[in-house]
């Protein structure tokens, strides 16, 4: 099947229109659960990247003892604390028990696991809750593949976490990486974002290629403000492979004007306040 290369155009006919007269929570709740003791910044830009996404809530689960902080980040955010600094059995029945009413859920960005059981079960519960799931950092491991197949599922690993969960690397060739990541998908039933120079979005059967994006968004955080993007186009109810693509094409696009206004001194928070200038272009609103 041959490549599509993610254009403007494309991503304008996949998101959604508004309701002139819809209410909130219609227009997507995204769940967002990470941070550690030492990564509190990572869940935060991934939240907020959902909410400029245009959803209409953000939910943030964290642990408790970094909560104040984020809560003094933005009044923007739903902040949920647990009580564990990392993802214990004990949390993931917490999460679970507490979960609002919310349409996906981003896993992963500076979540510290303390047992391997504690994020099957994580996973498992939000998709018996009907959640799209984004998967990204430490919650990309070789166990969930079994637990996530056939789900509304993106996993989004760079070429470390590719190789960590699927066993090899995804090489460095354009046409090696497309047949590692088909194969990948195909295999396991999953979406695969494959984070790179040159993007490559595949579910096994369609492949997706995005080439927005440069150099200065090799800063810590813009993997975090992907991961969001995916979670906030997956709520208004679209395909994982179409938002995972649209996502990345947004982000990159986003990284490219942070760039041209700051050069290669951008900041995550940079590429997440170009999201509703990017996103402005595709916007409709419909009676």
């Amino acid at each position: 099947m041959p490549l599509e290369e993610v254009t403007g155009e494309w991503v304008r006919s996949v998101i959604p229109p508004r309701r002139a007269g819809s209410r909130k929570g219609e227009n997507g709740v995204v769940v967002v659960i990470g941070g550690s003791g030492t990564y509190h910044g990572a869940p935060f830009l991934t939240a907020m990247a959902a909410m400029r996404s245009g959803v209409d809530l953000a939910y943030l689960y964290a642990p408790e003892k970094i909560v104040a902080p984020l809560r003094a980040l933005s009044p923007s955010l739903i902040v949920m604390p647990y009580t564990d600094l990392k993802l214990t059995r004990r949390v993931a029945a917490q999460i679970l028990s507490s979960l609002p009413r919310a349409d996906s859920a981003a896993v992963g960005p500076g979540l510290a696991v303390a047992k391997e059981e504690a994020l099957l079960e994580l996973l498992s519960g939000l998709l018996e809750k009907g959640l799209g799931l984004v998967v990204d950092a430490s919650a990309l491991q070789p166990q969930i593949l079994v637990r996530v197949r056939g789900g509304r599922v993106v996993l989004t690993p760079h070429a470390g976490e590719f190789q960590r969960v699927f066993g090899i690397h995804p090489g460095e060739g354009l046409e090696e990486r497309v047949a590692n990541a088909q194969r990948a998908a195909l295999d396991h039933q999953v979406t695969i974002l494959l984070k790179g120079p040159i993007d490559v979005i595949t579910d096994g059967q369609r492949v997706f290629i995005n080439r927005t994006g440069n150099c200065a968004m090799t800063v810590g955080g813009t993997g975090d403000v992907l991961t969001g993007l995916v979670a906030g186009i997956m709520a208004k109810g679209i395909a994982p492979i179409e938002a995972a693509a649209a996502a990345a094409y947004i982000n990159g696009i986003c990284g490219d004007a942070a760039m041209r206004e700051l050069g290669l001194h951008i900041l995550p928070t940079d590429v997440i306040e170009m999201i509703p200038r990017v996103m402005k272009n595709f916007d409709r609103i419909v009676s």
